[in-house]
C-alpha cells in the first residue's frame, strides 16, 4: 500500500508538472513530466486517473502537434479507466479534426510529388525525407492519425462521449475521413465504425416468412454481427420467431461481457429495397423508411457461423424489444419491401 500511495502521489505530481511545463512552453520539462506520467500511470489509483483525464484533455490545444497525439492516447486511457468522456471528448474530437485536415493535405501532396506507397506511420517523428517531400504539418497529420483514432475510439466507446459528438460534427469527421481512406488506401475502420454507432435508435424488423413485425430500440452496437446475435436473442430466444436461439453467454459477450463465443446465424438481413444488409457492416447501413430504420428478416440462404462478441470491447451494446406490431401494420410495411436480391 505504501508503494501504491507513492505511485499515486507521483502520478498526480507528474500531471501538475506537465501542465506547468506545457503552459510555460518548456519542451524539456514537459517531456520529462510526460515520461513520469507514463511511468506511474499503472500505479495511479482510479481517483487520480479520473481527475487527470479532463486536465490533460484541456491541455491538448496547447501541446505541440508532435506529442499532442500521444497525450490524446493517454486521455483515452484515462477514459477507459473511468475519467469523464463527456469532459474529455470535445478536445479529442477537435484534435482529430485537425489531424484529418493535415492528413488530407498529406495525401494531396504525396500524390503531387510522385505518389507511391504511403509510408507506415511508425512511432516517433516522421521520416525526414517524408517531411521534406510534403511539409512538416502534413507529415505530422498522417503520422499521428492512428493515435487520434485510438483516442477517439476510447471517447466513442462511452455513451456520454458519443452524446458529446453531435450529428453535425459526426458528419464533418466522416466526410473528412473518407477521402483520406480513399486516397491512401489505408483502412481506419475502427474510427469509421465508432463514428457510425447509433444510440437510442428505433428499429422496425419485419419477418417475411411469418408476416410479423417488431419495434425495437438499439444503442452502442458496433457492427451487424453483434446486431444479428442480439436480434436472434430478442426474437428467437423470446419465442417470437423460429431459428437459432443464442445461449446466455453468446448474448452476454454482445452486451457487456469480455471475450467471444461461437454462434451461427438465424436470418438473412435484407433492406426494404431487396439489397442484403451484410453482417460485416453497421446498423447505420439499415435504410430509414417513414422515419425509422426498417429491416427485413429472411431465412438464411446458407449456414453461417462467426464469433459472437463486440466490435468495440469497451462499448456496451443494447437491443430491446418494445412491442410487437399488429398484423395490419406489419402487412402494410411488408408491402413496401421488395424480395431479396
Amino acid at each position: 500500500m505504501i508503494f501504491g500511495n507513492k505511485g499515486r502521489k507521483r502520478f498526480r505530481d507528474a500531471v501538475t508538472a506537465f501542465e506547468t511545463a506545457v503552459r510555460d512552453r518548456d519542451g524539456d520539462r514537459s517531456t520529462q513530466a510526460f515520461q513520469e506520467i507514463h511511468r506511474h500511470f499503472q500505479q495511479a489509483g482510479d481517483e487520480e486517473i479520473v481527475e487527470a483525464g479532463p486536465r490533460l484533455a484541456a491541455l491538448l490545444p496547447e501541446v505541440p502537434p508532435g506529442p499532442r497525439g500521444v497525450i490524446a492516447v493517454v486521455v483515452g486511457a484515462c477514459v477507459e479507466r473511468g475519467a469523464d468522456a463527456r469532459g474529455c471528448a470535445p478536445y479529442v474530437f477537435e484534435g482529430l479534426a485537425g489531424a484529418l485536415a493535415d492528413a488530407a493535405a498529406f495525401c494531396e501532396r504525396w500524390a503531387a510529388t510522385g505518389g507511391g506507397d504511403f509510408p507506415e506511420p511508425d512511432p516517433g517523428d516522421p521520416d525526414p525525407e517524408v517531411v521534406e517531400r510534403v511539409g512538416w504539418e502534413a507529415a505530422q497529420g498522417w503520422w499521428t492519425l492512428p493515435q487520434w483514432e485510438m483516442a477517439s475510439v476510447a471517447m466513442l466507446s462511452r455513451p456520454e462521449g458519443r452524446a458529446s459528438l453531435g450529428d453535425a460534427l459526426r458528419t464533418r469527421l466522416l466526410e473528412a475521413l473518407r477521402p483520406v481512406e480513399e486516397a491512401s488506401g489505408h483502412d481506419f475502420k475502427c474510427l469509421a465504425y465508432a463514428l457510425l454507432v447509433l444510440d437510442d435508435e428505433p428499429l422496425v424488423v419485419l419477418h417475411r416468412p411469418t408476416g410479423t413485425g417488431y419495434a425495437l430500440r438499439m444503442s452502442g452496437i458496433g457492427d451487424n454481427f453483434q446486431l444479428h446475435t442480439l436480434l436472434a436473442d430478442a426474437l428467437v430466444g423470446a419465442g417470437h420467431l423460429p431459428g437459432h436461439a443464442p445461449s446466455a453467454q453468446e448474448v452476454a459477450v454482445c452486451r457487456d461481457q469480455p471475450g467471444q463465443v461461437p454462434t451461427k446465424g438465424s436470418f438473412n438481413l435484407v433492406a426494404p429495397g431487396g439489397e442484403w444488409v451484410w453482417n460485416e457492416g453497421t446498423p447505420s447501413d439499415i435504410p430509414v423508411v417513414e422515419g425509422v430504420r426498417l429491416l427485413v428478416l429472411d431465412p438464411p440462404s446458407y449456414e453461417r457461423s462467426w464469433p459472437a462478441g463486440r466490435f468495440f470491447p469497451n462499448m456496451t451494446g443494447h437491443l430491446a424489444l418494445e412491442r410487437v406490431l399488429d398484423g395490419e401494420e406489419a402487412r402494410r410495411l411488408l408491402s413496401l419491401c421488395k424480395p431479396a436480391a
